[in-house]
């Protein structure tokens, strides 16, 4: 990773260049002043070349140019939209803070700066970029796929009752030959309302396309988070696509869902388990190559789910093949 330093104290540049160093982070840059800063990263020239580094490491109070401004300057080139910028801060100067985040600080440490805080937080941050590039990769390789379809009719790929992918959208996703998805880890979940025929027998079609609509909505916050697909069949299953999802992030994931369908307090009074509408979760993890074996995963996680269903169901099953 690559990691600009810009102080005007040069023995401030030493100290962090030196943790940094001593933590593992070899390509590290120091410049004594904002200006100079803004000429490596090259701020200002129409360019769709990629960002020179990684995070910035901005010292607030510098002369001529301080930090806020260098961060607002750097936060208006499209190639730094999304870069952490951890600025550096003295606890007699903690209000400029404020105009910081305003112009676009990811986080802070203050001076003098300890080695284990400072590498922390620039763990953290480029942990967190490194997730949010993955997402972004996903949701392009998603649009991509989209766009092979055709001339087929963009309403044919929402279910109208949910709003989300139609399933066969996911499992052409998955027939695909994804480069993210070829040798890495990937997880299925699929999620049932239990007892959801029970209660669309009582209660009706309208009914029951309100509870799927609420239930959907909660889903979709969920996936956009994480970045993953989220897909529906016509009898209420909802399946999640999630790439690299290992299989401790999957039953997090799975427990979320579980505990989101809960949170709604539908009422059903159907139900076995509640007196409102619940879910079961299964959530599937392997590591395959090809498009059929990926394939297998959903109908893994189909049948676990049914198995959760039918064991009583409002409960999550995780498997790993």
């Amino acid at each position: 990773m690559r990691i600009l330093v810009v102080d005007d104290s040069e023995d401030a540049r030493d100290l962090t260049e030196g943790a940094l160093n001593s933590a593992g982070y070899e390509d590290v840059a120091s410049v004594p002043s904002a200006w100079d800063a803004i000429r490596i990263l090259d701020i200002g020239r129409t360019t769709s070349d990629e960002p020179s580094v990684d995070l910035v490491l901005l010292d607030i109070v510098m002369p001529e140019m301080d930090g806020i401004e260098a961060c607002a300057r750097i936060r208006s080139d499209h190639r730094y939209a999304d870069i952490p910028i951890l600025m550096v801060t003295s606890l007699e100067d903690m209000e400029s803070l404020s105009n910081a985040f305003v112009a676009g600080a990811t986080d802070y440490i203050t001076k003098p700066v300890n080695r284990i805080e400072l590498v922390a937080r620039v763990r953290a941050a480029l942990k967190l970029k490194s997730e949010l590039e993955r997402r972004q990769a996903r949701e392009r390789e998603l649009l991509s796929f989209l766009s092979s379809w055709g001339d087929r009719r963009a309403t044919l790929w929402i279910d109208e009752a949910t709003g989300l992918f139609v399933g066969e959208i996911a499992e052409a996703y998955l027939m695909t030959g994804s480069k993210y998805q070829n040798d890495n880890v990937i997880s299925i979940l699929a999620l049932a309302l239990d007892r959801f025929d029970a209660f669309r027998s009582a209660h009706g079609e309208e009914a029951s396309r309100n509870v799927l609509s609420d239930v959907a909505q909660a889903v979709r916050g969920i996936a956009a988070k994480v970045g993953i697909i989220a897909a529906s069949y016509r009898n209420g299953l909802i399946v999640l696509v999630a790439p690299e999802v290992d299989p401790g992030a999957a039953c997090q994931l799975g427990e979320t869902l579980r505990n989101a369908v809960a949170k709604l307090k539908l009422r059903n009074g159907e139900a076995i388990a509640a007196d409102h509408i619940t879910a079961s979760v299964s959530a599937v993890t392997g590591t395959v190559r090809r498009g059929p074996d990926r394939a297998h995963l959903l109908t893994h996680a189909i049948a676990t789910v049914q198995q959760a269903a039918e064991a009583g169901g409002n409960r999550l099953l995780a498997v790993t093949v």
